[in-house]
């Protein structure tokens, strides 16, 4: 049996494979990046092309005068060692340190029995002296009569009148050494020489001093002075004469007035600075001594530059400003040597020259070349 079939054969279908698709998108990616980074660096030249807005300063060197501002203390402008002028274990003790006391005021006394011993050892010397004396003033005398009268020698009347004139010598002497001996008698209460306020004790009841031995130190009522360590430097740009403001630290309503009465001649080796005293000449009540304040007195005048603190950048980490340059509209970075920075200025001391631009204002936009407009120009 023949069969006379047909078959008909269609084409195979065709699908994309995944690495044409892939490669599809990567073009199209490409194409869109290509486009959008062209747009941004077109937009960005456009961009760098437009001119910033600043403010600026012209460059103007001043005559400036810091004020310095140093702690320091209130000490007395005088103080006294006080100490007794005989030796001897102290029996008393009646004042102590913080206490105010008064002219003549006995602060301490010593065990005075071996002053008494010698106050009545010169007594009884005297009264021998005395009647030793009142003895040779008769028997001259009586020398004196017989020799007038032929009854003794010449010899006899010279011995009677050196016999008297080393009697009054022996008296002097004993009425010398009883007037040390009260003297000593009285060294042994140590008194204040002047009124003050007792800032150190040196000796505790029972102790033995010596003459001259520190007891007490007093500062004395009267004037004060304020006392700074300064660094050698700043001494040296401190004008000769300055006005000094105290002011109390605690109170800085408490205010005082007074002018460097003593400058060290010496440096401290361990701190590098110098004693300056300040002399106050009416100090308030309020400033106790050792009470802590503050000094402020300005420095001899020097050229310096002032701008604001915004003008004030950084290059390396160093300070810099921005400087304009008129022919070209842009603008250029210059490092600055800053002298002082004060309440909305800075005080620049080099790096910069008279007549000189400088942005105040928007430098935080900027990079060298950029063109600027300043604000303002032309109005």
């Amino acid at each position: 049996m023949s069969r006379n079939a047909t078959s008909s054969v269609s084409p195979p279908s065709v699908k994309p494979s995944n690495f044409s698709t892939f490669s599809i998108g990567v073009a199209l990616f490409t194409c869109t990046a290509a486009l959008l980074l062209a747009g941004c660096q077109k937009q960005e030249a456009a961009e760098k092309k437009l001119p910033i807005m600043v403010r600026t300063e012209t460059v103007a060197m001043a005559d400036y005068a810091p004020r310095t501002a140093l702690t320091g203390v209130i000490a007395a402008r005088t103080l006294n060692n006080l100490s007794f002028r005989v030796g001897g274990r102290v029996a008393e003790r009646l004042a102590d340190v913080g206490q105010h006391v008064d002219k003549g005021a006995v602060l301490a006394r010593i065990d005075p029995q071996e002053q008494e011993s010698d106050l009545r050892s010169a007594q009884a010397d005297l009264d021998a002296a005395q009647a030793q004396l009142t003895q040779s003033a008769a028997a001259f005398e009586r020398q004196k009569t017989l020799l007038a009268q032929g009854y003794t020698t010449r010899r006899d009347y010279d011995a009677a009148d050196q016999a008297l004139k080393v009697a009054q010598g022996s008296l002097d002497a004993a009425q010398s050494a009883l007037a040390n001996a009260k003297q000593n008698l009285s060294f042994t209460e140590l008194k204040a020489g002047a009124a003050g306020v007792i800032t150190a004790r040196q000796v505790e009841t029972g102790q033995v001093v010596q003459a001259a031995q520190t007891v007490f130190t007093v500062a004395e009522d009267g004037d004060r002075d304020a006392v700074f360590n300064v660094q050698e430097t700043l001494v040296a740009r401190t004008p000769t004469s300055p006005a000094v403001t105290i002011t109390l630290l605690s109170d800085p309503q408490i205010r005082a007035t007074g002018k460097v009465r003593e400058i060290s001649p010496a440096v401290d080796p361990a701190s590098g600075s110098i004693r300056v005293k300040v002399g106050i000449a009416d100090t308030p009540a309020g400033m106790p001594l050792g009470a802590a304040v503050i000094g402020s007195v300005g420095a001899k005048p020097a050229k310096a530059i002032l701008l604001p603190w915004q003008a004030l950048t950084s290059s390396a980490g160093k300070p810099a400003v921005w400087i304009v340059d008129p022919s070209t509209g842009t603008v250029t970075m210059a490092p600055v040597e800053v002298l002082a920075f004060n309440s909305g200025t800075v005080v620049i001391a080099r790096g910069l020259e008279e007549g000189q631009s400088v942005v105040t204002a928007g430098g935080q936009l900027l990079s060298a070349g950029q063109k600027i407009e300043i604000s303002g120009a032309g109005q």
